[in-house]
């Protein structure tokens, strides 16, 4: 894999444009458009302040920016360089923001969630969408672009708005049974809203009495508000931690914190399978590659001269690559502790490839290896197991490609082909995480164009 020179970055923020034709970094308060191909820079911006978020619009022609501290954002436009547009929100506060669709509307969420504010591009019009709710996620656009979903708190009660983005009118609006609703996606095709609720509440049964009550609860609405159906796996036990819908919209994994994905099928949206996670893997028919260090095979005292930074960081440092372990194997298990709060345990991670064959899960009680399942079969097909704890992993876009980072200077990619480990070159120590996981420490990020295969950024905060 071919590496270009590292580009200074603040805060990780990088991103590849939806066309896959340039890349955004910022460097503070500076915007820098690249092109992708070339890396000559096509565009330089200068923000008010020192910018905290930004996000491209659908077509690619325009890119937010975010200075949450101060209440603005910032959009430029990459057709006429000379244009560019300034929302502030005041005294209200700025926590969040994003682009609708359409590329021509900006939402901005205020401080406190107190509303949603819809600011157009093209007509300068202004709409308000008031109550939305402060949870995991809580506004989900169905991938056509044509309808918005909105969790809303009203008078202790959970509450969902769909919403059409050509007009922003309302559309639906019903309650949810829900004790405190955790978040909201649509399926892929847009005829299916899925609603969970959060693993755990505390109740008040006294003045100075509390007792936790366990959910685990998901609900499924159609496009009219209608419920579908409702599914509980079990009680009295943490619920739902993360949940993902197939490409196709047929399946929708649910990760629980009792260490098992359950499938859900899109007919009668009963449970067709779960995946369980076990320390030991005893199926022969199961491939786990186990990544192995090896020293280089140059030695310094045979060089005429002393190695540079660069040189001895690609050169001398510890290589990696996979060995395929005999099964049975056994994986390095954390047994959480009980008596502490937000424990490591459960389904963190799950995603499925872009052609809705296998689906890539993490249980945060064996934090050093990936599983990935072959959906056709509904079985496990591969696991890797690293050397440190998986930080993230992501699917290539186009082709059954997973990229994962482990918090070294390594990144690890997996195809039905086989494994391959690929040293970053960096000047001292790095540490590979996936793009929007912010770190104080000098870091490389790793995100998927379009239409190359993945780029590495060197980030010095």
């Amino acid at each position: 894999m071919d590496f270009s020179e590292p580009f200074k970055l603040s805060g990780l923020l990088g991103r590849f444009s939806p066309d896959g034709k340039c890349l955004a970094s910022c460097v503070q308060y500076r915007l820098i458009i690249r092109d992708v191909n070339t890396l000559q820079i096509l565009q330089l911006y200068t923000c008010l302040d020192q910018i905290q978020y930004i996000e491209w619009s659908s077509d690619s022609l325009f890119i937010l920016c975010a200075m949450y501290k101060r209440g603005i954002v910032q959009v430029w436009s990459l057709e006429q360089p000379d244009w560019h547009c300034k929302i502030d929100e005041g005294s209200a506060g700025l926590v969040a923001s994003c682009w609708s669709p359409d590329g021509r509307h900006i939402l901005n969420t205020t401080e406190f969630h107190l509303r949603i504010t819809v600011w157009s591009l093209c007509t300068k019009s202004v709409s308000y969408i008031k109550y939305p709710k402060a949870c995991q996620q809580g506004i989900a656009f169905t991938k056509d672009g044509r309808y918005m979903a909105v969790a809303e708190r009203r008078d202790c009660k959970d509450f969902v708005s769909l919403f059409v983005c050509s007009n922003w009118q309302l559309l639906r609006h019903f309650d949810t049974e829900t004790q405190d609703l955790f978040g909201i996606e649509w399926a892929p095709n847009g005829c299916v809203l899925a609603v969970w609720d959060t693993c755990l509440e505390l109740w008040a049964i006294g003045p100075n009495q509390l007792i936790t009550v366990f959910q685990y609860k998901i609900l499924l609405y159609s496009l009219d508000g209608r419920l579908l159906s409702t599914y509980r796996a079990y009680e009295w036990s943490l619920g739902i931690k993360s949940i993902a819908w197939s490409p196709s919209s047929q399946f929708l994994a649910i990760g629980s914190y009792d260490e098992k994905v359950r499938i859900l099928n899109h007919v009668t949206w009963k449970k067709i399978t779960d995946f369980e996670h076990p320390a030991t893997v005893v199926n022969t028919k199961t491939i786990v590659y186990k990544e192995v260090e090896k020293s280089s095979p140059i030695e310094s005292e045979r060089l005429s001269f002393p190695p540079t930074r660069a040189l001895a960081s690609s050169v001398f440092s510890t290589r990696s690559k996979y060995d395929i372990s005999q099964v049975p194997v056994s994986f390095q298990y954390i047994k959480p502790v009980a008596d502490r709060a937000n424990p490591k345990m459960g389904i963190g991670m799950l995603a499925f490839s872009p052609d809705n064959c296998f689906l890539a899960t993490k249980s945060d009680n064996i934090p050093n290896a990936v599983w990935i399942w072959d959906i056709q079969k509904l079985k496990l097909s591969v696991v890797l197991e690293q050397l440190c704890a998986i930080q993230s992993f992501q699917w290539d876009p186009r082709q059954p490609r997973l990229a994962v980072c482990t918090g070294n200077s390594k990144v690890y990619l997996w195809s039905p082909a086989g494994c391959v480990s690929v040293q970053v070159p960096t000047e001292g120590k790095a540490f590979c995480n996936a793009l929007c996981k912010p770190l104080s420490t000098p870091s490389l990020q790793i995100t998927f164009s379009t239409f190359n295969l993945a780029q590495a950024l060197l980030v010095k905060t």
